[in-house]
């Protein structure tokens, strides 16, 4: 690996990152279709530029803490094939992480959400 990269070759690791993250994890695949749906939704019931930050951040730190779930799982792989209870702590921690973001993002839909939603479907 060269430590000098243009940041033309940086952007290339990056999004080589993310596809290999988006080919090899299952969960990543779900929570992209979910965010894909929620700013779909978003454009449907006209939310506000608040309401759409706060979901744009939202589903992005869930993406985020996949990808850093991923990350961490690959290097405790590549360490060891073996059972260890750091490995295992690390790999719990990172999922962790996951579940916390991904129950913020409920939470945070719910808000935003449920009211527009009752009023749209009583139209």
């Amino acid at each position: 690996m060269k430590k000098t990269r243009s940041l033309g070759e940086s952007f290339l690791c990056a999004l080589a990152g993310v596809v290999y993250a988006f080919k090899t994890q299952r969960n990543i695949k779900i929570h992209f279709f979910a965010a894909i749906i929620v700013v779909l939704l978003s454009f449907l019931l006209k939310l506000s530029i608040s309401e759409i930050l706060a979901i744009s951040l939202t589903v992005t730190m869930v993406l985020v803490a996949e990808m850093i779930n991923t990350a961490i799982e690959t290097v405790v792989d590549m360490y060891t094939t073996e059972y260890h209870p750091l490995a295992k702590a690390a790999k719990n921690v990172a999922a962790g992480a996951v579940l916390i973001s991904a129950v913020n993002a409920v939470i945070v839909g719910y808000i935003v959400f449920f009211k527009k939603i009752i009023m749209f479907l009583n139209m």
